[in-house]
């Protein structure tokens, strides 16, 4: 295959009704004690869904498998909304080039990652945002907003702002942007009874997030 990641997003409106979210590996030892020792096997978490829950119709179901076809089950990723998180902020409000401090100019750097934090005073988790949606990315610098293309570009393939002139020294460089999860199907087979559809069994369609 020419590339193993599609720049194209799984259907909207079977995403919407899927079920699924971050997924952590911990290592748990207790001893004689009754005291744990506790051990994160993942710096990062990982995104776990089940597509399965939003196909409503058989055309649904159709567009599905002609999504997994093209993608050759596990082969190749692509695009997926979360629909609990896929905006730089709440959901519910659309981003502002203030919601998250993705670095600090220091004169010489061009190029910042998008990413955003979770939490804040014990132990922020800053997540790398790979896949923004093309035409969402504002940035601001100290809290002024920088006008796009003149000022700065976002290349929605990989999420990284560059600026036409390295940000001042000490300067807040900040994002707001909506974004997908690349993900890839968790699966090289969909085992699908249609009369147990009609029926209302949900068939399983189990995607992973892929970790940048």
């Amino acid at each position: 295959m020419a590339s193993d990641f599609h720049e194209v997003r799984f259907p909207l409106d079977v995403s919407l009704g899927s079920r699924g979210g971050p997924v952590r590996r911990t290592d748990i030892v207790t001893l004689a004690s009754g005291r744990e020792h506790r051990n994160s096997r993942w710096v990062r978490s990982r995104r776990r869904y089940d597509a399965g829950l939003g196909v409503r119709t058989v055309d649904a179901l159709h567009a599905v498998i002609a999504f997994f076809e093209e993608r050759r089950g596990r082969l190749i990723g692509f695009r997926f909304r979360d629909r609990a998180d896929w905006r730089s902020g709440p959901p519910s409000r659309e981003p502002t080039p203030l919601d998250q401090r993705i670095g600090t100019g220091d004169g010489t750097s061009l190029a910042f990652p998008l990413a955003k934090t979770y939490g804040s005073a014990h132990a922020p988790y800053r997540r790398p945002i790979a896949k923004p949606v093309g035409g969402t990315v504002r940035v601001a610098l100290d809290g002024v907003e920088q006008p796009v293309g003149a000022a700065f570009t976002c290349d929605p393939a990989t999420g990284v702002v560059v600026f036409t002139a390295p940000p001042p020294p000490g300067s807040a460089v900040t994002a707001g942007f909506a974004f997908d999860v690349p993900v890839r199907f968790d699966t090289d087979e969909l085992d699908i009874d249609l009369s147990a559809f009609d029926a209302g069994e949900i068939p399983k369609i189990p995607l992973i997030e892929i970790v940048p």
